[in-house]
């Protein structure tokens, strides 16, 4: 049943979601455009996008995949396997943790997962870029170059550059630009 499929996915991911959600976009990609597939490496984009831009967390999109995947009750199959199992883990995880909260091998034990954290983190933003970008012209290199200096500069909310990126992105499709 799909439904079960759905759940199993997600709750795979929510257990490997090791430094929160955006860790596991690359695998999430894997999953649900080349494994499955249940949608297409623009959807993909397009709902990551979303949940980026839509109040609250944003792996709340892991919602949106299980509705175009099996309806509400998809949605719902993905948000119980993506948030449970990870709740689960971390609830009972952190009463471990603070039981031995005077040893030293837990400082050591965070310095550790720290480098693991971003880089799976960069996988992430790697995975993401390459959907959007590759194969898109140069608009798509231009707005990532121009946030990324923006985002380096200056602190600024990154809704507004979402919405500057896909007015760009908008009006560069509207002028013709090559693939946008």
């Amino acid at each position: 049943m799909l439904v079960l499929q759905v759940l199993a996915v997600f709750s795979l991911l929510s257990v490997l979601a090791v430094g929160g959600g955006a860790a596991v976009i690359p695998e999430m990609k894997h999953l649900t455009v080349g494994v499955a597939p249940w949608i297409d490496s623009q959807q993909f984009g397009a709902i990551y996008s979303l949940g980026q831009l839509a109040p609250g967390p944003n792996m709340l999109m892991v919602s949106v995949i299980g509705f175009h995947v099996a309806g509400w009750v998809g949605a719902l199959a993905a948000l119980l396997g993506f948030f449970v199992p990870s709740g689960l883990i971390t609830f009972h995880v952190g009463r471990v943790w603070d039981r031995f909260e005077a040893n030293p091998w837990r400082a050591s034990i965070a310095r550790g997962l720290g480098p693991v954290t971003v880089g799976l983190i960069l996988a992430g933003t790697w995975s993401l870029a390459h959907t959007v970008m590759v194969g898109h012209g140069p608009v798509p290199y231009g707005v990532c170059a121009i946030v990324t200096l923006i985002l380096l500069r200056i602190k600024l909310n990154p809704v507004f550059l979402i919405i500057g990126g896909g007015l760009t992105t908008w009006i560069a499709s509207m002028l013709g630009m090559p693939a946008c």
